[in-house]
């Protein structure tokens, strides 16, 4: 089981932080992802441009193992998330004080009867306020952490996230001045873990495989009839970003990296040739092939092959030519955008310094009347 352990480096203690000139230059900001299979961590600290990763901390739980059943969380289930948020709560406390903070859970928690028995837990046991997000807020959150992807010669992006419980496909669109907003979205009521549990057996048989991309098809039709998708991709105005464990293993498989690396697969654009041999590759593996590989190992290795299929129902369903790896996401946009509202704070308070007796909508001067 994955521990976390205090790193050695050159962040001081909070009593000795507090006391500096600089305490409030370096202020940390936190994310956490609860998703229906892991519970992920980021800390930060706001650059110019962007941020600067200072500690994060990752977990499988599958939160939502066996919610396809009765549509609640399993004890062992509860019992193995809140042991890594205890972590996570541990290592807040390291990091302390966090300035800014947003923790959210998605969809297996949106599915589960008992949630509130769950959340009520998390808080009594870790001291977390976890925030249930819909997915629309969910798909609005994956495409701004991937912000920094975006090709700013195209002004359409179509970005997906292929989760535990449900997968994520956003449409947006960049405009002039650079701002990002969602034209519109449409969630799969299904992810690795709910169709790797639908469909049990050690290899995907190939109607289970077909069945998925199939009911992916039907899903996008009214998504595509509404905004015509298909011709914009065609006419290469729309980037395809994917962000999901699935897209970061094919973009290693793709790369036969020998362990895991993020910066060899974040912002790494693979074509639609080279989508379907990394498929067929780890599909060749074999459920013993895909546990033994060093990018897939025990815990992903039934979850794969049913991100395959969403992924493949994606390529065969739209012109794809070629998607963009994200190894970034909702604990990303979660940073961006509380760093961007400390910005807008920022600067109206600026500009209260600047006019403080101005009226709204009305500049001070000193001309003479």
């Amino acid at each position: 089981m994955q521990k976390w352990r205090k790193k050695q480096n050159n962040i001081k203690p909070y009593s000795d932080r507090k006391n500096s000139p600089s305490f409030f230059e370096t202020k940390n900001y936190a994310a956490i992802d609860l998703g229906t299979n892991s519970c992920r961590l980021v800390i930060a600290t706001p650059t110019p441009s962007s941020f600067r990763i200072v500690e994060t901390f990752s977990r499988i739980t599958r939160l939502g193992e066996g919610i396809i059943k009765d549509n609640e969380l399993s004890r062992p289930a509860i019992k193995r998330t809140i042991g890594a948020l205890k972590v996570c709560a541990g290592v807040l406390a390291e990091y302390a004080p966090i300035y800014k903070g947003r923790y959210v859970a998605t969809a297996a928690c949106r599915r589960a009867v008992n949630c509130k028995e769950f959340i009520d837990a998390v808080k009594r046991e870790t001291g977390l306020n976890i925030e249930i997000i819909s997915s629309k807020e969910e798909s609005r959150l994956a495409v701004v952490g991937c912000i920094p992807l975006l090709n700013r010669n195209i002004k359409r992006a179509l970005v997906f996230d292929i989760g535990g419980g449900s997968s994520e496909i956003s449409l947006a669109r960049v405009t002039n001045s650079g701002k990002t907003f969602i034209e519109g979205f449409v969630s799969l009521p299904y992810g690795v873990v709910t169709v790797s549990e639908a469909f049990p057996a050690q290899e995907m048989t190939d109607l289970a495989y077909n069945t998925i991309i199939e009911r992916t098809h039907k899903i996008l039709s009214e998504f595509e009839e509404k905004y015509q998708i298909s011709e914009a991709i065609r006419n290469q105005e729309i980037q395809i970003i994917g962000t999901s464990g699935t897209v970061t293993v094919l973009g290693a498989v793709h790369l036969n990296l020998p362990r895991y690396n993020r910066s060899a697969v974040d912002g790494l654009s693979i074509s639609r040739q080279d989508i379907e041999r990394a498929i067929n590759k780890i599909k060749r593996m074999g459920d013993e092939g895909r546990r033994k590989h060093a990018c897939i190992g025990a815990q992903k290795a039934d979850l794969t092959i049913a991100g395959c299929a969403i992924i493949e129902a994606l390529c065969s369903f739209w012109p794809i030519a070629e998607i963009t790896v994200a190894d970034r996401g909702i604990r990303e946009g979660i940073l961006l955008d509380l760093m961007h509202a400390q910005n807008t704070n920022r600067k109206q308070m600026n500009r209260k310094r600047r006019y403080p007796f101005a009226r709204k909508g009305r500049k001070f001067n000193n001309d003479k009347k």
